[in-house]
């Protein structure tokens, strides 16, 4: 009998992903993707998956909420970028973890857990625990998922000079290419060490780290110079808080 599944993330290419993981179990019946809370509970509540992969920080209604709006007791995969939910998520019985960016590898693993695993039984909580503190050395991610043309990849943060909002998604930028993340510019900014990333503008955060220099401009108004040679005026709202990081 297959195993039967739902696929919850307000990421469009998160879910993509997970789809293109699960394509390769054919004993593993991928019934649904939803891209939020409430969309889930209805499918969930319907379909009667045996297994969930569910996103913990969704706008709306969040993973933890899904659960309690649920009768239904699938066993369940969380999935996020904040190791700050793990405690409660295992609370909430899950059977495994995944911090995304999830590696297929990873992936495999948590697959082989939920294959072992009996039906409404909990995880064993310490060694989880454990799992996730050597997944999680620094709250905050040091790369990102993005898309050029078909193909999605995985880039390191460093490498990252500045991103720019574009509607509901963002380009990013490198030295040497640019990229388009199906998340929003402030989901991204969550994600990134804040130690690294400033935010100059609503629509423009950059890496300090790849700052070339800063030219007062007037009114007190600032331009901030990157290494490729792109400037970006600073907004007013956001001219202190550089002031106090970097100058």
């Amino acid at each position: 009998m297959k195993l039967r599944c739902i696929v919850v993330d307000d990421e469009k290419l998160a879910r993509d992903l997970l789809e293109e993981y699960l394509s390769h179990y054919p004993d593993i019946e991928l019934l649904a993707t939803c891209k939020n809370g409430t969309e889930a509970i209805q499918e969930i509540e319907d379909r009667k998956p045996d297994l969930l992969f569910l996103d913990v920080h969704m706008p709306g209604l969040n993973g933890f909420e899904v659960l309690e709006n649920i009768k239904h007791n699938p066993r369940v995969i969380f999935t996020t970028a904040y190791d700050k939910y793990a405690v409660k998520a295992f609370e909430q019985n899950a059977v495994d973890y995944l911090l995304k960016p999830i590696e297929e590898e990873r992936f495999q693993l948590s697959i082989q857990k939920v294959l072992e695993s009996v039906p409404g039984q909990g995880p064993d909580l310490t060694a989880l625990l454990k799992n996730v503190a050597k997944l999680t050395q620094g709250q905050y991610s040091d790369s990102i998922f993005v898309q050029k043309s078909d193909k999605y990849f995985r880039i390191s943060a460093s490498e990252v000079l500045y991103l720019e909002a574009s509607g509901d998604y963002t380009i990013i930028s490198t030295g040497s290419e640019q990229y388009l993340s199906s998340n929003g510019i402030s989901k991204l900014e969550e994600k990134l060490d804040p130690n690294a990333f400033i935010r100059i503008h609503r629509s423009t955060i950059i890496n300090q780290n790849h700052l070339k220099e800063i030219e007062k401009h007037f009114n007190g108004g600032l331009i901030v110079k990157m290494d490729n040679g792109k400037t970006f005026p600073v907004s007013r709202s956001y001219v202190k808080k550089i002031r106090e990081k970097i100058l």
